[in-house]
């Protein structure tokens, strides 16, 4: 016999197994049907002892019936991270430094209410040897009916002190619009909890080329979390420093509940700075200076807190704002412990 006519032998030999295959599947998937009909709960009443060497054999017989293998999705390096930059990212803005093992103290009202009140705590950070002021202009709240700030007016008060007693200005801004404005009037941009995911405002912070403080979600994973800070990196401002705030959780004694592992696990996954905000992660004083010396000792690189010369008339978070007096006692305490490194 000749090449051509056995393989043409083979050939119906192979057409005739495969007919023989489609009657015998065909039967049993009657079968399987009555076996459906004929069960009463929700799992197959009966099961082929057969049926993984079946599966196994088919697959092996036809290999367009196996699933196709998905292709391994790359995993882009992200910019934050420590794989991209092993060494530490340290701030320079004007005579403040952040990161590179010394530790920084970020302080002042929640919310710029006027000029004295202000001037009142700048004067009393000068005095404590505080080098970087915070205070609200824009204040994004739970409610419409609460004060929203003073806006531009605010930010020119806080630059009026500030150049006075020669501090480093923190405030948040909450629209794209308002950041070139406020690049007037501020050193740092803060972009709140609230404000994490707005990828708007992150990719004009990113475009603004001026240092950017970072608040983590009030229910953000850390995953979320730095890659809200790559959108600004993304665009080319490497200027930014993290800070974790405190999540939402069922705890109902504490404003939010400090999530002190986010500290050393941030360190460790980004050459970014990190800060802890002891005011509203607590939303309560007798526990901030236990808590900073928590951040100090897992690796933070500073702290911020709250501080207002009459805190029962502030505007805003009259409850977890320190007075000047207890502001100078918080941060005694905290050099104090050995713990905090200027």
């Amino acid at each position: 016999m000749n090449t051509d006519m056995m393989l043409e032998t083979l050939q119906e030999q192979l057409n005739h197994i495969d007919l023989e295959l489609i009657h015998i599947l065909n039967r049993r998937e009657a079968t399987m049907r009555e076996i459906e009909r004929a069960q009463t709960g929700d799992e197959l009443a009966v099961r082929s002892v057969h049926e993984d060497e079946v599966a196994a054999t088919l697959r092996q017989s036809f290999p367009a019936l196996a699933p196709a293998a998905k292709p391994a999705k790359s995993k882009r390096t992200l910019l934050v991270s420590r794989e991209a930059r092993s060494v530490d990212t340290v701030l320079h803005i004007k005579d403040a430094v952040i990161g590179g093992g010394a530790n920084c103290l970020v302080a002042g009202p929640c919310s710029v209410e006027s000029y004295e009140q202000t001037r009142k705590v700048a004067a009393a950070l000068k005095e404590n040897g505080v080098r970087i002021m915070r205070g609200g202009a824009y204040k994004p709240r739970t409610s419409p009916y609460d004060f929203q700030g003073l806006g531009v007016e605010g930010l020119q008060i806080l630059r009026e002190v500030a150049n006075e007693f020669g501090l480093v200005t923190i405030s948040e801004i909450v629209h794209p619009a308002h950041i070139e404005t406020a690049a007037q009037y501020i050193d740092v941009i803060q972009i709140g909890a609230r404000n994490m995911q707005n990828f708007e405002l992150l990719k004009a912070a990113g475009d603004m080329r001026m240092p950017v403080l970072l608040k983590r979600g009030i229910a953000a994973t850390m995953e979320e979390f730095l890659l809200a800070a790559e959108y600004i990196v993304s665009r080319g401002n490497t200027q930014v420093m993290l800070i974790e705030r405190g999540i939402r959780t069922y705890e109902k004694w504490t404003r939010n509940t400090l999530d002190i592992s986010a500290v050393p696990l941030l360190k460790q996954k980004s050459h970014l700075p990190v800060l802890v905000d002891v005011s509203h992660s607590t939303g309560y004083k007798d526990i901030m200076l236990p808590c900073a010396k928590a951040a100090l000792a897992a690796g933070a690189d500073g702290v911020m807190v709250e501080t207002h010369p009459d805190p029962a008339s502030a505007l805003s978070d009259a409850e977890q704002q320190l007075t000047l007096e207890q502001f100078a006692e918080f941060f005694a305490g905290l050099k104090q412990s050995g713990l905090y490194r200027a």
